[in-house]
């Protein structure tokens, strides 16, 4: 679980400049000098969380899959083998090798505390569409909503010391049951929700197959329907684990979200390519997550490639936010949004870091999504160095009324953004719409240095006060919003 952390007198300098400008009333205080000392206050602190960031260790130990009657033939079952592997190796620790081939498995792999799994080039894990197969539920975070649900296909819960790293591929193989499954998940999804609103316990939000035996009588726990339900798994999610490496692999196809780490603390996610092949394909969510670097990745999807989050509505104010993101160095492609904060966002975001990366193509570059069920706040989010080639709709945008409002009135706070030297060739829309909600306006916004050389509508400010520009051009021409809420 996430825990406290200390405060360093740096640190302590940051917080005090930034609880000056929350203090101010007076928009003018927001002024070019104090937003530039703003930000580099807060860029101060990455190599600070960086130094925090290491990856796991383990013992000098490592076996073959073969070992325990692994076969990589594209046919044979590996979940047993898989299953005796890691029971075997996480008694002292180390790693499982996969050399060469195709390892198919009928189900989950879950992990336990000190396992590295590395995959060989050459070698490919794949999965099973077979729903069945991913029982017992087990407690997973779906769409921000805690529940239990069939099992993601990489699970871990409560663990330390896990890394799946190599050249090899995880491959979901979801394409022909995730495009069916998603059609049939709105009851579901619906049910869910309104669990979360009214905060029901957990225990009892029970989906899958409906069966849910936590004490292990042989009997449902009294909460469970018996019938089949249609939430979707993750390709790779783990809750409550401390220092988690993936690094190098290919993951594909996944059947919903691919790589979402949850209530996690110390996380490295390095040089992956990520490829999506349905719709909800998200590349990248870390979810109420602590110190993590995300690095060195390229993430092509039909939704999201890196989204942060930390829960939706009701469900989320009593749990942990989300801080301390590292996300640097990486090449984005998406259908919607290349880099986003939420919508899923309700426990609260901060201390966002996003340098030097490139962005292909996307609907939108950079995207700030809730609606007003959400609440909670997202502040001290700092971009840098993005190279954007394309955007379809908006470079920047904020999204207020994103869809499925069921009708609550708890606006998101927003604050303290720091946008600097962005190159954009092409904005096919509007550049900027920093669109606020009227009793929550976007708070304290500084954009510098930025380059857009083509845009095909005006940007829109509205309900957004202490908005400061410099050095920002459109298509040549200088970009002035006013100092002030437009309304």
């Amino acid at each position: 679980m996430i825990s406290k952390i200390q405060i360093t007198p740096a640190e302590f300098r940051v917080a005090a400049v930034i609880v000056a400008m929350a203090m101010s009333s007076q928009a003018a205080e927001f002024s070019l000098e104090s937003a530039r000392d703003a930000e580099e206050a807060g860029w101060a602190q990455m190599d600070k969380i960086l130094d925090r960031i290491q990856p796991p260790v383990f013992p000098d130990h490592s076996v073959g899959i073969a070992d325990f009657g692994g076969v990589g033939d594209g046919e044979t079952d590996n979940r047993k083998a898989i299953a005796k592997a890691i029971d075997s190796v996480s008694q002292k620790g180390g790693k499982i090798v996969f050399p060469e081939g195709d390892y198919f498995v009928d189900g989950p792999i879950h992990l336990k505390s000190n396992i590295h799994l590395h995959l060989e080039k050459g070698s490919r894990i794949f999965f099973s569409s077979k729903a069945e197969s991913y029982l017992p539920a087990v407690k997973v975070r779906w769409e921000g909503t805690m529940c239990y649900n069939y099992s993601p296909l990489i699970y871990g819960n409560g663990l330390k010391n896990i890394a799946i790293t190599g050249e090899g591929v995880i491959d979901g193989n979801a394409v022909k049951w995730s495009k069916t499954w998603r059609n049939k998940q709105k009851p579901d999804k619906a049910v869910l929700r309104q669990m979360g609103n009214d905060t029901i316990p957990d225990e009892q939000r029970v989906f899958g197959n409906g069966f849910l035996d936590l004490d292990g009588d042989g009997k449902d726990d009294g909460y469970g329907d018996g019938n089949p339900h249609y939430l979707r798994p993750c390709l790779f999610e783990v809750h409550e684990c401390e220092n988690v490496l993936l690094e190098g692999l290919t993951l594909k196809d996944s059947p919903f979200w691919t790589i979402h780490p949850v209530f996690s603390k110390n996380i490295i996610i390095r040089n992956l390519n990520v490829r999506g092949g349905t719709l909800n394909d998200d590349g990248i969510d870390p979810d109420s997550c602590e110190d993590v670097l995300i690095e060195g990745c390229t993430v092509k999807t039909r939704d999201d490639a890196i989204s942060i989050k930390a829960g939706r509505d009701q469900d989320a104010w009593k749990r942990p936010p989300i801080r301390n993101i590292i996300v640097r160095n990486n090449r984005l492609q998406a259908n919607t949004n290349a880099f986003c904060i939420g919508s899923e966002m309700s426990g609260g975001v901060e201390n966002v870091f996003v340098e030097k990366n490139v962005i292909i193509n996307a609907r939108f570059a950079v995207n700030f999504k809730c609606n007003l069920d959400r609440g909670g706040q997202v502040q001290r989010v700092y971009i840098r160095e993005l190279d954007i080639e394309s955007c379809r709709d908006n470079m920047i945008l904020f999204t207020m009324d994103y869809h499925s409002h069921r009708g609550n009135d708890f606006p998101t706070k927003f604050n303290d953004f720091y946008i600097s030297d962005i190159r954009c060739r092409t904005v096919e829309k509007k550049p900027f719409e920093i669109v606020g909600v009227e009793e929550a306006p976007i708070r304290r916004m500084f954009l510098s240095d930025i380059q857009i050389d083509s845009a095909g509508a005006a940007s829109t400010l509205k309900h957004a006060k202490d908005i400061v520009a410099d050095r920002v051009t459109i298509a040549g021409r200088v970009f002035e919003p006013e100092h002030r809420d437009p309304g």
